[in-house]
């Protein structure tokens, strides 16, 4: 037995491998598991009374790929090694794999009729990554009814590194690999079925049984690219079918990343080329490709932040030491609008019982309805039972009686953005549930130690900010006050948690983080239309430079008169203190000349035709603001929508507002959609190096104005050499 793979061998000389990664929910390829792999491999094979293997799972999900962490030791030692050494390092799976295949027998003797032992992979629940690439390389699969099967390489901006480049097309064709390839779309175990990636589909406790079965009976065996003639299933790289698919799927796989995402390129790459030479070279241009890759910070910066750093969040690395947890069992949620109702609906998945409250049963019952049509529609996609749709809609309870608060132990509000009204809510909830209750808003701009005012023991009070719609963004942004205490960080924590979304943690301030980082993405489009710079060329730079939609067309959905209202807060606010932006007069010409406030009444930069038809660009725009002779280039755009936002990101680092640059990145990636290539802002800031930065927006400032200045944490960090993420020699070091 190794540390984590049990071995066993039945009386008929079927090995049976069970993988078990100690310390980890679930089977991950690590160091350990490499070496452990290798030794009974060795085993197997020059064991002669052994005549087949079986490879399973003692957990309840088959494997979920290689350790990110691994990966991005690996990546860290980037100038620390030769790049040979990388890719010995990185083609090492592939050749553990390759003998598991061949059982050590050269291509040669393959093709002239060689065999070898069989490997049968019985497999439950989840194959992802490295832990698909191990079923491929065996040759046969049995799988349970839930099995799921994927190569979601592609996130993290890399290719999969064990055959699965080159496996995967020869086994179901080039065009049936490459849309799983390229976009990391999951495969059901039916679906793999009718395309002969799984042989049989059994009950869970047929399972083992029946891969020995297979095994006995098929004692030599050998794989269909290893036998002389093999063909391509629809045909090999240069059939006329195949050169069309990969003309086609450039075309789309840049139109679809803008030519961000270098592993949809090298993905496509390294089926073409290892299409027309022999298998063995195949994986050697494979992992040349991957090693490329591991190089790149693009895949390293998304692997830390995406990943790593993520699910460090979601595990509670700001939470604060020491406390019990504290599950919400009975939320009660303040205000039943868009908002509100998805809150309920997320809390209510997560087996909460929740009070939502409106000014009236009317409103109540209205909100109740966003979680009745979005289990209508689950329930019509079979994508859940009728029964729990039920059960689920039952834990929600509309009324507008505060005395139905009673027995909650989270409060959210979510009503409407004015001071008095939040007030008045938080006085009547507190005279039902008791300053003890931790009391949370939802409030997207106004400082939180101001609105704790209305509790009369601020320090159970904190900012809970989530992001619309509440159902399918990951977020949520948790702010803490100048009172806020740690048992009220520790409950928005844990509540987040148990509705499955990532908390970043953030201290008070205007805006927050997000909302303030991310309306300057939206306040520089504006500004350039002021400017007369063509509407179609500022949607495209942004879309160019890695956000998911431009300027405009995201103004538009949060509403143009939002913008208008938070600047008339603010400036109300903050009085002769308030700093004017240059798209100020913008937004006022739209709400108040032209009452355009964005998707939200048919009509803001785009125009929303009434008969449902595609949006379009207000053609109109040029008459308010003509556009300029001399128009930018598309990447002096791109710069300034992307420097404005890190910019502003790095301030709220150096004011205290955001204390790690770790949920910077996670915040500004998965709450406003931040180029994800990137890592984020701060990842961004590392990568273009922090002194070659803060010398762009002393450019961009002295061209466009102040706003671009850069604080002088980053000049100081500049001076120093310093770094948000730990200088790779420091990253080496510690991986070594």
């Amino acid at each position: 037995m190794t540390d984590t793979i049990k071995f066993d061998v039945d009386a008929d000389g079927i090995a049976v491998l069970t993988i078990d990664v100690p310390g980890e929910s679930m089977n991950v390829i690590n160091e350990q598991f490499l070496a452990d792999a290798e030794t009974l491999l060795e085993k197997v094979l020059t064991d002669d009374a052994i005549t087949g293997v079986v490879l399973t799972s003692g957990k309840s999900a088959f494997m979920a790929g290689a350790d990110l962490r691994m990966l991005g030791t690996m990546s860290a030692l980037k100038g620390k090694i030769s790049t040979e050494e990388m890719f010995e390092r990185a083609f090492f799976l592939n050749t553990l794999l390759r003998r598991i295949e061949t059982g050590g027998q050269t291509a040669k003797d393959l093709a002239k009729g060689a065999t070898t032992k069989p490997f049968v992979a019985a497999i439950q629940g989840v194959a992802l990554g490295g832990g698909f690439e191990l079923p491929l390389a065996c040759h046969f699969r049995v799988a349970t009814e839930d099995a799921k099967f994927g190569v979601p390489e592609v996130m993290v901006g890399l290719l999969p590194g064990g055959g699965g480049t080159q496996r995967l097309p020869r086994l179901i064709g080039i065009q049936a690999a490459l849309q799983y390839l390229t976009t990391g779309k999951n495969i059901s175990a039916a679906e793999a079925k009718s395309f002969g990636i799984v042989d049989e589909i059994v009950p869970a406790d047929e399972l083992v049984a029946k891969a020995k079965e297979i095994a006995k009976a098929n004692p030599k065996v050998a794989k269909p690219w290893d036998k002389k003639g093999f063909k391509y299933p629809g045909g090999g790289a240069m059939h006329p079918g195949s050169v069309q698919t990969f003309m086609a799927a450039n075309a789309m796989a840049q139109d679809k990343t803008l030519h961000n995402y270098p592993a949809v390129q090298a993905i496509l790459s390294c089926v073409y080329e290892g299409s027309i030479v022999p298998f063995d070279t195949a994986i050697r241009i494979e992992s040349k490709f991957f090693t490329k890759l591991l190089l790149d910070p693009t895949a390293s910066n998304m692997i830390r932040t995406l990943f790593v750093n993520k699910l460090a969040a979601e595990r509670g690395a700001r939470r604060p030491q020491g406390l019990d947890r504290m599950p919400t069992k009975k939320l009660g949620m303040l205000g039943a609008g868009l908002m509100g109702a998805g809150v309920a609906y997320v809390s209510a998945k997560a087996g909460m019982e929740v009070v939502l409250l409106d000014r009236d049963q009317e409103a109540a019952d209205k909100g109740k309805e966003y979680a009745e049509k979005i289990v209508k529609k689950l329930t019509s996609r079979r994508k859940m039972t009728a029964e729990d749709g039920e059960a689920l809609l039952a834990r929600i309870h509309p009324t507008a009686d505060y005395a139905d608060l009673d027995g909650c132990d989270l409060i959210i509000e979510a009503v409407f953005e004015d001071r008095g009204i939040k007030a008045d809510v938080t006085g009547k909830t507190e005279a039902v549930v008791g300053a003890d209750t931790i009391f949370g808003s939802n409030t997207s701009t106004l400082p939180i130690t101001g609105l704790a005012e209305a509790w009369s023991k601020p320090d159970n009070f904190i900012g809970i900010h989530f992001f619309s719609p509440v159902e399918k963004m990951p977020l949520v942004e948790i702010i803490v006050g100048e009172k806020t205490g740690p048992e009220a960080i520790a409950k928005a924590i844990d509540y987040v948690a148990g509705i499955k979304k990532t908390p970043i943690v953030v201290n008070d301030s205007r805006g927050f983080y997000t909302s303030r980082s991310f309306g300057t993405y939206v306040m520089e489009g504006y500004t350039m239309v002021g400017e007369g710079i063509k509407p179609a060329l500022i949607e495209n730079a942004g879309k160019m430079a890695g956000m998911p939609v431009g300027p405009l067309a995201v103004g538009d959905e949060v509403a143009i008169d939002l913008s208008y209202k938070v600047k008339k807060q603010t400036m109300e606010d903050l009085g002769d203190a308030y700093e004017a932006s240059p798209g100020d007069g913008v937004v006022d010409t739209m709400v108040e000349d032209l009452g355009r406030f964005g998707r939200k009444n048919g009509k803001g930069f785009y125009s929303y035709p009434e008969d449902g038809s595609r949006k379009f660009l207000w053609p109109d725009a040029a008459h308010h603001w003509p556009e300029a002779d001399a128009q930018p280039t598309v990447d002096e755009v791109k710069t300034r929508l992307i420097y404005r936002q890190v910019v502003e990101c790095a301030r709220c680092f150096e004011e205290g507002v955001l204390p790690t640059a770790e949920d910077g990145d996670i915040g500004a990636i998965f709450g406003w959609g931040f180029a994800p290539f990137t890592g984020g802002p701060f990842s961004y800031l590392d990568t273009v190096g922090i002194a070659n930065f803060v010398q762009e927006a002393d450019r961009l400032a002295d061209q466009y104005g102040e706003r671009f200045r850069p604080p002088q944490l980053l000049r100081d960090m500049a001076e120093k050499g310093e770094t948000f993420y730990a200088a790779p020699e420091v990253a080496r070091e510690a991986a070594e």
